[in-house]
């Protein structure tokens, strides 16, 4: 029995009847039911079906199915990401995040689109609405603000919508719905990375003023100007087509790259040019001029890639970053060489921004032209550049009524009136048109958590819309304007597909190309400060997810640094300046910390130096999505605002000084060894050789000394049984092979695995100290070019290469284990029991692979891991098919062994026979570029099978005799 006031204290958060109930003197029974039924309400609330029931992907009974999963199809989409997705479900809890390849466009999940699944499920968000700080009722924010806006159209003020750009064909019905209540309102589309010069240059020279759409599959050249489309260039990922023409063949891809920052698209490229900015806008210039106005150039590299580009004709595209007279220029080539990769009469939709609308909206503020603003999901006082924000925070408390749509509190809603909570996109109804003739659905997976409410509703109370909710007033829109001219009959079929094709004609204005002559501006050519290239990280984007830990702790495929942001310096300038990186006696990577200084001012202070190799002399590169001063992480991340710098949004910012500062900066870095020490790990060769030579040549097979000579691997056991050749085996057998030549490095497939197999976060000091859980690691190595000894620094190559459990045959973990934790299954997996290992570690330290993982801490219920396995809703996100892992386990790849048995139980229930395609892992699913293959190769139709037989397969450490189940086909440049 207990004393009611403990009773008291530790339910105090319960609600008053259970608290009034429990004043009376009760059982322990009773006591912990009522406990219980608290600490699951919201689990219990989560887990119904959405409001309006949505129609699942792959056909399921109607009422959920414990331990069975429902896909449903839809459209993740926020400030700066679109995706067409699956989304898998478990008993109502959204799970999973994989494409939707049902369509043709946005069909790749990257890594921010994969972990907006975990910010569903983020303690953080905003839960209730507010008026001026306090809590309030939906019925109080409609009348206050229903007032307000009556008064300021009354007066003729603007009622401004401010939002980033929302491709939704059915919010642009209902705001101009929303205008006939209140005619002075304006939609201004503002992106905190703006895409308005491409959008600008777009307009003049095709007419239309939208992101054109490219598709590599046939292009034969790539010439690409300071452009990173394998990042986010541009708006639609374009590493799909990228890769399927990556095959080794005569008319394989040859991509050449010329940039400043090392970026995903240098990285991957055959030929690799590093120059400043101003050099690189100046050799763009130079090309155009040969190409369009015909006019020779001086300049040696200029002539040999415009030769290239004449040559491959139009087999060849160009693409440019930065000004709008480069994109002007690179648009002009396409159209002058009849570029097969530009689409016709197809366009990118998914990007609005428009500086110049923004720039107006902050000058109307200062003359108070503006009576309302609602802010919708994004956040300028953050990321506008100094100058803007510091005018918008100025003026926004000017403002008669201001109200924010949100999901979260941040630096823009704290200056705010009225603040509306909106519901993830997972728990939201919508639509998006993100290319010509595609319209996509968005339909709940759950109902909504917390007292949100979409956007669309409160514009339909406002604006006083005569249905009763967007869900209505969206599939009124559909079944009127879009359904009948598309490929479906009815809006529960578009649910199904979650995607639909509608022939639409893009009209597109005549433009007069031969009046107008293009120039770049040559202005501070000579300066020698340097220049900055702003840029998008893999992992943080635009930043609008910099509270995602799966997100923050991903390894930047280039630097493979985590948890922060630091400026990008070539090893030239570093050593002029006297700046250094240096590792400690942990193992741990430090180095000196600089001053951003623009005309005498300090503008970012104790900014950490990354020594970058490849990165070119001259130039400096910050990424942005760091330095929020509101969120769960912001007091542990140490990253700074690159926003800052964004004048006149353009990603170039010259006449940048550094100044050495005494601070010391702890990075985080995952892998600290940049080369392969001479070890040929990743096996690699050149076009020509690999088509003129035999495979001895170019990818010679790995023998072992023994006492009967030199002998092949598999070959070779280490127990006395005769090898088991793969003729012998029976059932399945899994292999996974890795294509290094389809390998961006993007980092897709790592989330894909955190989120598959419930792999906790560690933090920054943990990755410093070597302790990150990551199943699956994608190894960067820098190799020098051939007869430029010690260059490595300068210009080098740069090789990505996928990295897990092996699953070796004879697995040296296996016997040295001293209690059986860890054996080698019939079907080919290296297998761990949770429950037998003791943590003695030998497994590791017996690894060649160095893929195995240990606990050293309980990750979940422990507040110095408050990432989101330390509380009940973020718990929610975890696979129930999945044991979650304690202290002192090892654990590693178990190539997704729940996935492969639930295919063998299904099938062996409906008494069938397995298809080879039902077979996947979560990073072969979720793989962008297919790099990855999975399968069974008792099966001998399966693709897998191909692979191993591909002149190409190679095995990691092959020479050891331990017989891996991973293999990987070797890369292959085209360097001709």
């Amino acid at each position: 029995m207990m004393k009611s006031n403990k009773k008291e204290n530790a339910i105090s958060k319960i609600d008053i009847p259970i608290k009034n109930f429990l004043k009376n003197r009760t059982s322990r029974r009773d006591f912990l039911k009522w406990i219980g039924f608290s600490t699951a309400s919201v689990t219990l609330a989560a887990c119904k079906g959405p409001v309006i029931k949505s129609i699942p992907y792959v056909v399921k009974p109607e009422v959920i199915t414990p331990g069975l999963p429902t896909y449903y199809a839809s459209t993740m989409i926020d400030s700066f990401d679109i995706g067409s997705v699956l989304v898998k479900t478990r008993e109502g809890r959204p799970i999973k995040i994989e494409p939707n390849l049902t369509s043709n466009y946005f069909n790749t999940t990257s890594a921010r689109i994969q972990s907006s699944l975990l910010s569903l499920y983020d303690e953080k968000r905003l839960k209730n609405p507010f008026i001026k700080g306090n809590k309030c009722s939906w019925n109080q924010i409609d009348s206050y603000v229903i007032s307000h806006l009556e008064k300021i159209s009354e007066i003729e003020k603007d009622i401004v919508i401010l939002s980033s750009s929302y491709p939704s064909f059915s919010t642009k019905k209902l705001i101009q719905d929303f205008t006939k209540t209140y005619p002075t309102t304006k939609w201004i589309t503002y992106d905190a990375i703006s895409y308005s010069k491409a959008l600008d240059a777009a307009k003049e020279i095709f007419g239309f003023r939208a992101f054109p759409l490219f598709d590599l599959s046939k292009t034969e050249l790539i010439v690409s100007f300071n452009a990173d489309f394998l990042g986010d260039w541009s708006p639609e990922n374009m590493s799909n087509s990228y890769a399927r023409n990556k095959n080794p063949e005569k008319s394989m891809i040859q991509h050449i790259q010329i940039e400043s920052n090392m970026s995903l698209s240098g990285a991957n490229a055959d030929i690799r040019i590093s120059k400043k900015p101003s050099d690189i806008e100046k050799m763009l210039f130079e090309v155009y001029q040969k190409l369009v106005l015909k006019k020779d150039t001086n300049s040696e590299m200029g002539k040999k890639i415009t030769d290239l580009i004449q040559k491959k004709g139009s087999k060849s595209v160009v693409f440019a970053d930065g000004s709008k007279e480069a994109y002007i220029f690179s648009f002009l080539i396409n159209k002058k060489i009849h570029s097969q990769a530009l689409q016709k009469n197809k366009f990118v939709l998914s990007k609005e921004s428009d500086d110049d609308k923004l720039k107006d909206f902050i000058k109307n503020l200062e003359k108070e032209k503006v009576g309302a603003l609602l802010i919708h999901n994004t956040n300028p006082v953050y990321s506008l550049p100094y100058s803007l924000s510091h005018s918008l925070k100025k003026f926004l408390r000017k403002i008669p009524v201001t109200i924010s749509f949100s999901m979260k509190k941040d630096e823009t809603n704290e200056l705010m009136d009225v603040l509306t909570p909106i519901p993830h996109w997972l728990e939201s109804w919508g639509d998006t048109h993100p290319v010509t003739g595609i319209y996509t659905l968005i339909q709940p997976t759950i109902q909504c958590i917390f007292n949100t409410r979409q956007f669309q509703d409160s514009l339909m109370i406002w604006g006083k819309t005569p249905e009763k909710n967007y869900y209505e007033y969206l599939k009124n829109i559909w079944e009127k304007e879009i359904i009948p001219k598309s490929n479906v009959s009815s809006f529960q079929e578009a649910l199904f597909h979650g995607v639909v094709e509608k022939k639409e004609n893009i009209i597109q204005k005549k433009n007069l190309l031969s009046n107008k002559k293009y120039y770049i501006d040559e202005k501070n050519q000579l300066d020698k400060n340097f220049e900055l290239r702003l840029y998008t990280k893999t992992s943080l984007g635009d930043g609008h997810q910099h509270d995602n830990p799966w997100l923050q702790e991903l390894p930047d495929p280039i630097t493979r640094t985590t948890w922060e942001n630091y400026l990008t310096i070539s090893y030239d300038d570093a050593k002029k300046i006297g700046i250094k990186n240096w590792y400690t006696g942990t193992g741990a990577m430090n180095g000196h910390c600089v001053d951003l200084i623009k005309d005498h001012k300090i503008l970012i202070k104790d900014l950490p130096v990354y020594i970058q190799p490849g990165q070119a002399i001259g130039s400096i590169g910050l990424s942005f999505g760091y330095g929020q001063k509101i969120g769960k992480f912001s007091k542990m991340i140490k990253g700074k605002n690159a926003y800052v710098l964004y004048e006149n949004f353009h990603l170039i910012q010259k006449n940048i000084q550094i100044k050495k500062v005494n601070k010391i900066h702890k990075f985080a870095c995952i892998q600290l060894q940049n080369t392969t020490a001479g070890r040929n790990l990743v096996k690699e060769t050149d076009l020509e050789t690999f088509l003129k030579h035999s495979k001895e040549i170019w990818n010679e097979e790995e023998k072992i000394f023994t006492h009967k000579g030199m002998l092949p691997p598999e070959n070779i056991s280490i127990w006395n049984d005769p090898v088991v050749k793969e003729k012998d085996k029976k059932g399945h057998h899994f292999h996974l092979s890795i294509d290094l030549n389809a390998c961006i490095g993007c980092g897709a497939c790592i989330i894909a695995c955190h989120s598959e197999n419930n792999v906790p976060i560690v933090g920054k000091e943990e990755i410093r100290k070597s302790r990150d859980m990551h199943w699956l690691r994608v190894d960067r190595y820098y190799s020098e070019k051939e007869n430029s000894r010690g260059e490595f620094l300068k210009d080098p190559k740069v090789s990505f290469q996928p990295v897990m459990c092996q699953h070796c045959e004879n697995a040296p973990c296996e016997t040295v284990c001293p209690v059986g934790a860890t054996s080698h299954g019939e079907q080919g997996q290296n297998m761990m029991a949770y429950n037998r290992c003791v943590g003695t570690r030998y497994c590791a330290n017996n690894c060649p692979y160095k893929v195995r993982r240990f606990n050293w801490f309980n990750y979940t219920n422990n507040q110095k891991f408050d990432f989101h396995m330390n509380n009940d809703l973020g718990k929610m996100v975890l696979n129930p098919d999945v044991v979650v892992r304690s202290r002192g386990v090892m654990e590693k790849c178990s190539l997704c062994i729940q996935r492969t048995q639930s295919v063998i139980g299904v099938a062996k229930k409906e008494n069938r026979k397995i298809k080879d395609e039902e077979f996947e892992t979560a990073c072969s699913i979720s793989c962008p570029t297919k790099a990855i293959t999975f399968g069974d190769v008792n099966d001998k139709n399966s693709h897998i099978l191909e692979k191993i037989k591909d002149q190409r397969n190679y095995k990691l450490l092959e020479f050891l005799g331990i017989r891996p189940n991973i293999s990987y086909q070797l890369k292959i440049r085209n360097l001709k």
